[in-house]
C-alpha cells in the first residue's frame, strides 16, 4: 500500500526540499515582477499590472454573485423538513401535496434502481470534539448544540478528545461533561491522547489518537465501520439542527461514499458582536469565503468541521499527526490514498465557529494573525502534492492532477500577493517612469477599478448584516451600525493579516524554519450574566 504520510521535518531533502521553496519564490517573485519590468520596459510594467488588476476584479465580481448565491443557498436548506425528507427516503415516496426540492424526487426514485447505503436508522454518527484547555463555558454550548438536532441522539457517540498535556483540571472536566451530557448520546467518551514520538503537537494527533480508540470500540462490539460517520469538531462548533439529519441523507443516497467526505459551511458568528472591528471583517471575509466554496464543488477541500465514513478513515489511518494543517492535508491525504478516486461534497448547512476573542485587544490582534498564518501553512501542501503525485507512481489521471495542483499553488500564491500588487502594483511603474504617459495613466484606470470593486465589497456588507445573529442584550441599536463602518478596516485587515500571513508562512517554508507546534486560537467567552466578562480560552 502506498505510504501517504507527508515526510518528517529532518528527512525533507532534494527535489522535496526545492518543492517547499517554490511558493515563496514565486509570490516574492511576483511582488517583484513590476519593479523589474519597470526597468526593462514601463509599457510591460503597465501591461501587466493592468492585466492583473482586471483579472482580480472579475474574480471579485463574480465572487460577489456567488457569494449571494451561495447564502441563498445555505438558508434554503436552513428551512428544508430534513428530518421528514429522511423518513420520506427510507419510505420511498413523498406524500401528495407536498412540495419538496427536485433533488429529493430524484433520489427516491433513483433508491428504487439503486438501494440506499442502509436504512436511516442504522447509521450511527461519531462526533469527536477536539479540546485542549477550553472552559466549561466553551465546550457545554457545543455539547447542548447536538443535543438540540432534530435527530435520534441515541444514534450519535459523543467523543471528547482532550490533551493529556493540559493538566488534570482538563481531565477532569472532559469526565465531568460525559457524566453530565452522556446518558443523551448512544454512548460518551473522553479519550485523553497522551504525547507520542514524531507527532506535531495539535489537532490532528488529538483526533487521530480518539479515532483509533474509536476503531477499537466498533471492533468490541461487532459494528461495521461503514456503518459509522465520524464528524470532528472544534471546541466552539456549533452545528445547525438539520446537520445530523442532512448529513444522514446525503451519506446513505451517495454512490461512492468510502470516497467521499462531507463539507459544512463555516460560519465564525458565534461571538461576532463580542469581537473587536478588524476581526469581525475578517470572521464575515471568512464565512463568505465559504459559502462561495459550497458552490465550487470541483475546488471543495476538507476545512475545519468535516465529516468522513470511519471505513474511509482507517484506510487513510485517520488524519496526518505530522502538519498543523491536518484538515486540508486530509483532502491530499484520502486523494492519493484512493488514487484520485476522492471528492469532498457540500453540505449547505453551517457549523458555526467563534470569531478571534481574547482578553485584550492586543492579545486578540495576536491571536487574529497566528491563526489565519496556520491556515496558510496550508502551502506546505505544495510541495507533498506534486511530490506525492508527479514523484511516485500512481494511476490518477494527470490532466485532474495538474489541475488541483494549479489551484492548490494559485491559490497561495494570491493569498500572499494578490491584495499587495491590486492596492499597490498600479503606482510602481510611474515611480520609475513620471514621465510616461501608460505610467501616469496606469493608477487612474487601477483607482476607478477600484471603485467599482468597492460598490461590489457592498455585498459583503449586505451578507454580514443577514448573517449576523441576534444581537446580546447588553449592546444598544447603536452596535449595529459600527458592523457597517467596520468596513473601513478592509484593506488593513486583507493586508495585515492575510497578505503578511502568507508571506510569512511561505517564507518560513522557503527558508526550512517549519511550524511545529499548532498555536492554539485565544477566543473568549462574555456572558450576560451579572458580573461575568471575557472568560474560556480556545
Amino acid at each position: 500500500m502506498t505510504d501517504i504520510e507527508i515526510p518528517l521535518e529532518k528527512n525533507r531533502k532534494g527535489h522535496y526540499r526545492f518543492l517547499e521553496m517554490v511558493p515563496g519564490l514565486i509570490s516574492w517573485g511576483m511582488l517583484a515582477l513590476p519593479f523589474v519590468l519597470s526597468l526593462i520596459d514601463v509599457r510591460l510594467a503597465a501591461f501587466f499590472m493592468f492585466v492583473y488588476v482586471l483579472i482580480n476584479f472579475a474574480r471579485g465580481v463574480a465572487g460577489g454573485f456567488r457569494a449571494i448565491q451561495g447564502y441563498r443557498t445555505m438558508r434554503q436548506h436552513q428551512q428544508l423538513p430534513w428530518a421528514a425528507m429522511l423518513q420520506e427516503l427510507a419510505a420511498g415516496a413523498v406524500p401528495e401535496r407536498v412540495q419538496r426540492p427536485k433533488w429529493h424526487h430524484y433520489a427516491i426514485d433513483r433508491s428504487k434502481e439503486r438501494p440506499l447505503l442502509m436504512p436511516p436508522e442504522e447509521l450511527i454518527h461519531a462526533v469527536i470534539i477536539a479540546t485542549y484547555k477550553e472552559s466549561r463555558e466553551v465546550l457545554a454550548p457545543t455539547i447542548e448544540a447536538l443535543l438540540a438536532s432534530d435527530y435520534n441522539m441515541k444514534q450519535v457517540i459523543l467523543i471528547l478528545a482532550y490533551e493529556g498535556r493540559a493538566g488534570e483540571e482538563t481531565e477532569a472536566r472532559a469526565e465531568e461533561l460525559v457524566k453530565t451530557y452522556g446518558l443523551q448520546f448512544r454512548d460518551a467518551l473522553a479519550i485523553k491522547h497522551p504525547r507520542l514520538p514524531d507527532e506535531v503537537l495539535g489537532k490532528g494527533a488529538n483526533v487521530t489518537y480518539a479515532g483509533r480508540e474509536l476503531k477499537k470500540y466498533l471492533e468490541e462490539r461487532n459494528i461495521d465501520p461503514l456503518r459509522v460517520l465520524v464528524t470532528t469538531l472544534d471546541s466552539d462548533n456549533r452545528p445547525d439542527k438539520h446537520y445530523l439529519t442532512a448529513l444522514s441523507y446525503a451519506y446513505i443516497v451517495c454512490e461512492d461514499p468510502v470516497h467521499s467526505s462531507f463539507q459544512p459551511v463555516a460560519l465564525f458568528a458565534n461571538n461576532i458582536w463580542d469581537a473587536p472591528a478588524p476581526m469581525r471583517v475578517l470572521a464575515t471575509g471568512n464565512s463568505i469565503f465559504h459559502m462561495i466554496a459550497s458552490l465550487r464543488s470541483h475546488a471543495l477541500r476538507n476545512f475545519s468541521s468535516h465529516a468522513q465514513p470511519m471505513a474511509a478513515l482507517i484506510q487513510t489511518d485517520f488524519w496526518s499527526v505530522r502538519t498543523i494543517v491536518e484538515d486540508g492535508h486530509q483532502f491530499w491525504r484520502s486523494y492519493f490514498r484512493f488514487e484520485g478516486n476522492y471528492r469532498v461534497l457540500p453540505l449547505h448547512l453551517p457549523i458555526s465557529q467563534d470569531a478571534v476573542l481574547s482578553d485584550s485587544y492586543v492579545k486578540t490582534i495576536k491571536a487574529q494573525f497566528l491563526q489565519i498564518r496556520r491556515w496558510t501553512y496550508g502551502a506546505s501542501d505544495v510541495p507533498y502534492v506534486i511530490h506525492m503525485g508527479l514523484f511516485r507512481k500512481n494511476t490518477i489521471p494527470k490532466h485532474d492532477l495538474l489541475g488541483k495542483i494549479w489551484r492548490l499553488l494559485e491559490g497561495h500564491v494570491t493569498w500572499a500577493v494578490g491584495p499587495l500588487l491590486v492596492l499597490f502594483g498600479g503606482f510602481i511603474p510611474v515611480l520609475f517612469h513620471p514621465g510616461s504617459y501608460a505610467a501616469l495613466e496606469l493608477p487612474i484606470i487601477v483607482s476607478h477599478v477600484q471603485t467599482v470593486a468597492l460598490a461590489v465589497a457592498s455585498v459583503s456588507v449586505f451578507l454580514c448584516l443577514k448573517t449576523l445573529p441576534k444581537k446580546p442584550i447588553r449592546y444598544k441599536r447603536h452596535r449595529t451600525i459600527f458592523m457597517v463602518l467596520q468596513w473601513v478596516y478592509l484593506p488593513v485587515t486583507t493586508i495585515v493579516f492575510n497578505s503578511f500571513a502568507a508571506l510569512y508562512s511561505q517564507t518560513r517554508l522557503l527558508f526550512g524554519r517549519y511550524m511545529s507546534k499548532f498555536d492554539i486560537t485565544e477566543k473568549a467567552v462574555i456572558s450576560d450574566a451579572p458580573g461575568t466578562g471575557r472568560a474560556a480560552k480556545l
